[in-house]
């Protein structure tokens, strides 16, 4: 969504998306203008927004307008999963001012299927560490793609000495055929065409870190403990993996936080000459805490250079929509669909009572710093990792990466989605309650108001 084509046959561009239950412009607007009339049909007005045009009652510009839509009606496609754009026509004569230099385009998330330039020969597998549930399916799944598809099996050199896989004598048979690197020596991202994840959500965050520039797509087998970001099942791996590797997949971009951290005695402007600071990609979240010190953490929060608050508590967790389900959520923060452009501020035990978590957009860059009158300092750590300490003076720069997780859905975004609230979360689960037919002799009373309708029915 938001790439410009010539689609109508007048040549006029769209830039939008179609509903299909209500064939209206529901991203975006035609460059000769588009009106939307009673929500039947649109009229087109090359000068701009007429606003005594009327479909209901004058049938030749209803007619007009239907043969109008005809000519897009091969391109509709789904319900798009963005929020409908708002017109920008104020009144008579009111609107906002164009500036093409702001304009950010985001593609519709319910179109975002997998495809492959060409076929993928190199496959990443990792497999969680000391499970013995895993070793088994970790060999059938290696043999079959080594055997059976001709892939490059890459995996983590430690693997080769787990005790638990020396011991299997089928993994004898293909352990001189796999290719091995070892984190933070080798740069994987130009050797790697696909991620299998075989464990649980530890496996997707350590396949996250591995990539500090574009991922690959990750497809994740639920072989762990909650398996909320693992929304495939083992027992037909075959069928699966194959759908995959032929393209027939929907993908959810899962995005990460890009952050720095800078120390009080540098600048931002000398980091980004020298090009030497390096920076930490997170999936979940960044966590800034009290670490061992027993006095409140003092921890000032910018947005785009202006001054928010300050935190007072045990500290603040800076999440992604997909951790919004994690140590946030664990907080009081609300969850929020991974599709959804957004950073979420959560701060953890304040010391007040209205200090509730926030969502900003996605766009926006954050600066926490442990404030100079601070009396301890402060740690960070990043997905739960690389955990580091922070004087007072320093601070930590968070905005969102421009490479996110494509994560493979098992159905789509939205099923996988609430699946995996219902099923790892137990979202709202409680036992149903009970109809009033049940009491067929409260239904027959003559005052309702006498009755404790809550302590019944429950």
């Amino acid at each position: 969504m938001g790439s410009k084509e010539k689609n109508g046959k007048d040549g006029s561009e769209w830039n939008g998306s179609w509903n299909e239950e209500n064939p209206t412009v529901q991203n975006g607007t035609m460059q000769n203008k588009a009106k939307l009339v009673d929500s039947k049909a649109i009229v087109w007005d090359g000068n701009g927004l007429n606003s005594n045009s009327s479909v209901t009652e004058n049938t030749s510009n209803e007619k007009s307008a239907i043969d109008k839509l005809k000519k897009f009606s091969a391109f509709r496609r789904t319900r798009s999963l963005n929020a409908p754009s708002p017109i920008y026509q104020f009144g008579p004569c009111g609107r906002i001012m164009k500036n093409t230099a702001l304009v950010m385009t985001i593609q519709d998330p319910a179109s975002q299927r997998l495809t492959w330039d060409k076929p993928p020969l190199t496959v990443l597998v990792i497999k969680k560490l000391h499970d013995f549930t895993v070793i088994q399916p970790f060999v059938d799944l290696v043999k079959w793609l080594i055997w059976e598809k001709q892939m490059v099996v890459f995996v983590e050199s430690s693997i080769l000495s787990d005790p638990q896989l020396r011991n299997n004598q089928s993994f004898f048979a293909i352990k001189e055929k796999l290719c091995t690197f070892k984190e933070g020596k080798e740069d994987l991202t130009d050797k790697i065409d696909f991620i299998i994840c075989l464990g649980g959500d530890g496996t997707l965050l350590y396949a996250s870190s591995l990539f500090q520039q574009s991922v690959p797509p990750v497809m994740a087998f639920h072989l762990g403990s909650l398996g909320f970001l693992t929304p495939f099942e083992f027992k037909n791996f075959q069928e699966q993996v194959t759908n995959v590797l032929e393209g027939h997949a929907a993908l959810t971009l899962r995005s990460r936080l890009r952050c720095i951290i800078v120390r009080h005695n540098e600048s931002v402007n000398s980091i980004s000459e020298k090009h030497t600071k390096p920076c930490h990609l997170v999936l979940n979240e960044v966590v800034l805490d009290r670490g061992p010190s027993s006095f409140l953490s003092n921890i000032d929060l910018f947005i785009d250079g202006k001054y928010i608050t300050t935190v007072q508590g045990d500290g603040l967790i800076v999440s992604t929509p997909t951790g919004s389900t994690a140590y946030a959520v664990a907080a009081g923060a609300s969850m929020i669909h991974p599709s959804v452009p957004a950073i979420m501020v959560t701060p953890i035990c304040p010391h007040s009572l209205s200090f509730r978590p926030i969502v900003v957009p996605a766009g926006v860059e954050l600066k926490i710093c442990v404030s100079a009158d601070s009396r301890n300092s402060a740690w960070v750590s990043f997905d739960g990792r690389k955990r580091q300490e922070l004087q007072l003076g320093d601070s930590l720069r968070v905005t969102t990466s421009i490479y996110p997780v494509p994560s493979i859905c098992a159905e789509d975004q939205i099923s996988d989605w609430f699946d995996s609230l219902a099923e790892c979360l137990h979202w709202n689960v409680r036992k149903k309650q009970r109809q009033l037919d049940e009491f067929p002799d409260l239904l027959h009373t003559s005052n309702n108001d006498s009755i404790d309708c809550k302590d019944v029915i429950d």
